[in-house]
């Protein structure tokens, strides 16, 4: 990897001020990256991303995004953020965070599948890609037993697949305990009946009790699962449940405006790339080595600070893959607090500061 510089916008001229949901006055300013498309926007409230690559023709890949509320739903935009009505999924009780999965066996088949935390039914929401087809069997309840305050309340959902190909969801809730058991693993299966049943396989991951715990990503080609305990930092663990529960690193503390949210790993050639984390209370992205220090791969340090448009941004996702003329080098989707996502060339984001897909 090139030495990379970090990001420096030192004459910050103010263009306008929003005021973040955490109180404080947002900047922007005129260096920041403006996204290639706005999508439309949704019903009620924007949260998270996630974006299906169409392995036979890229230029339909898909975009999915929640809308959280009581009656939300998941939306479907095509690469220019037009939302495709036939596939959007609406009347979902809060759904909050949404991951894909490639390839899961269901009926003998093949199927990409769209996986969504439903907040208020505390169950995962599934279905199959592209045609958004309930494949749950009307949901799946998951942190069962559970009984404090808000920990069956779903926010957080990251897909990993193994080397064998099976394919797990790692789950977050609003709240829940301090040492060692904040995530629940299930492993994803054909129930037989060409739907999908869960099986929890660990429990793992600590919480500092700051605030909450949101946004996950998974590294499924280094096996680590990486997630946001907000306003303490980044915790990183091995993917795999055979490789124990041992948290292998804390970073990004210090780093952030008020909040640590929305994780995504943008990938180059030798699995190199970066670890891409959102500053929700100051409209940047903090940028960190996905292999580490040489020598000490669980040491991320902060490479860039990305200054763009998006606001109070939730969760992200990127794809480092060339999708169609506009995203030559990858995709960045980012939620902003005004109903909508917005779609960023790798490029863009990059500059002459990081390194693109080539």
């Amino acid at each position: 990897m090139r030495n990379i510089k970090i990001v420096n916008f030192t004459a910050i001229a103010i263009i306008s001020f929003g005021l973040s949901c955490n109180g404080i006055a947002q900047k922007l300013d005129v260096n920041a990256v403006k996204p290639l498309y706005v999508t439309d926007p949704v019903d009620f409230d924007t949260d998270d991303p996630a974006i299906w690559v169409n392995p036979s023709d890229p230029k339909k890949s898909l975009v999915i995004g929640t809308d959280k509320d009581a009656n939300g739903g998941l939306y479907v935009f095509d690469l220019k953020g037009k939302i495709i009505k036939s596939k959007t999924v609406k009347g979902l009780k809060r759904p909050n965070n949404v991951d894909i999965a490639y390839g899961l066996i269901l009926g003998g088949k093949k199927t990409d599948i769209a996986v969504t935390t439903e907040r208020l039914t505390h169950e995962l929401r599934i279905y199959s890609i592209p045609n958004m087809t309930p494949v749950d069997n009307g949901g799946i309840p998951v942190f069962e037993g559970e009984t404090a305050p808000g920990s069956r309340d779903l926010m957080g959902i990251a897909m990993y697949t193994d080397p064998e190909g099976k394919i797990y969801a790692i789950v977050g809730r609003k709240s829940g305990p301090n040492e060692g058991r904040y995530l629940w693993q299930y492993l994803l299966t054909d129930d037989g009946k060409g739907t999908v049943k869960a099986s929890l396989v660990r429990k793992f991951g600590n919480y500092s009790g700051k605030k909450e715990i949101e946004s996950i990503a998974v590294d499924n080609e280094l096996g680590y699962v990486y997630y946001s305990d907000e306003q303490f930092g980044i915790r990183k663990y091995y993917a795999d449940p055979a490789k124990g529960n041992q948290e292998l690193s804390i970073f990004g503390k210090g780093d952030f405006a008020v909040d640590n949210e929305g994780i995504a790993l943008y990938k180059t050639q030798g699995n190199k790339g970066y670890i891409l984390v959102s500053d929700q209370g100051a409209r940047q992205l903090k940028v960190y080595s996905r292999t580490g220090k040489s020598g000490a791969p669980n040491q991320h340090p902060l490479l860039a600070t990305i200054k763009y448009s998006a606001n109070q941004t939730d969760g992200i996702d990127v794809v480092s893959v060339p999708l169609n003329s506009d995203f030559k080098h990858g995709l960045l989707v980012a939620m902003s607090d005004d109903k909508t996502f917005h779609f960023y060339r790798w490029e863009d984001l990059a500059g002459k500061n990081l390194d693109i897909n080539r």
